[in-house]
């Protein structure tokens, strides 16, 4: 064939239900070869996030309210991610100054497994977000737990770490399958001691069983006598 009559020739063979095309200056194709490039071309995509699970951290520190270490918090939540074996299992996302909205938002946007909300707890009131102006909103129990109803099928646990937040806990767990709380006020250093042994253990692949006990025995070992605060509450049977 000369080198005009390659030029012009585009040639397509059909086989297998896929295309080879613009086989120029050839006379012959093996057909192993075609066949292997039409079962890659028409192979479906392998998902290999599928077990990625997203971890939402809310945090809300209105004016007026005792100021909170929220982002050493954060930054010791993401650094013990990164410490462990499992880090490409997990996704943190952050949303911060909390309004209402927000958080069915980012829910919405983040589809999360795991939700951590750090900042003020009102007991029997509710949680303490914050208004259009920055300044403390209490968002009712019963309103929060029918929020996360919603994202029931997706939900695996939620951490509110926040002070007198078993009420909201206890509310939650009708719907989500482990929810912790805060039996009583809870200081700053034992809030981060424990975040750092829960998300340590999860991240090494221990259960939420588990990563609840590490994070009570991480503020024991830092010399708290608050290692009692944090109560898991499996879910309820309705």
């Amino acid at each position: 064939m000369s080198e005009s009559d390659s030029s012009s020739t585009n040639n397509t063979f059909n086989i297998s239900g896929g295309s080879i095309t613009n086989l120029t200056g050839s006379g012959a194709i093996y057909y192993n070869e075609a066949v292997q490039a039409a079962k890659a071309d028409s192979s479906p995509v392998v998902n290999h996030t599928s077990a990625t699970k997203t971890i939402l951290f809310l945090a809300a520190n209105p004016k007026g309210t005792t100021r909170l270490r929220l982002d050493e918090e954060i930054r010791e939540i993401d650094a013990g991610l990164e410490r462990t074996k499992r880090r490409e299992q997990f996704v943190l996302q952050q949303k911060w100054a909390v309004r209402a909205r927000d958080v069915q938002r980012a829910l919405l946007d983040f589809n999360p497994q795991i939700i951590h909300f750090s900042g003020h707890g009102g007991g029997e009131e509710g949680l303490v977000l914050e208004d259009e102006t920055g300044t403390p909103k209490l968002v009712d129990t019963e309103a929060l737990a029918a929020l996360f109803e919603l994202f029931s099928d997706r939900l695996e646990c939620i951490i509110l770490n926040a002070c007198y937040s078993k009420v909201q806990a206890c509310a939650i767990a009708r719907h989500v399958p482990y929810v912790i709380g805060m039996s009583q006020g809870i200081g700053d250093t034992s809030a981060i001691e424990f975040a750092v042994g829960f998300y340590d253990a999860l991240g090494a692949g221990k259960s939420v069983e588990f990563a609840y006990k590490s994070g009570c025995v991480n503020i024991r070992m830092a010399g708290v006598a608050e290692h009692l605060t944090p109560v898991l509450q499996p879910k309820l049977i309705k």
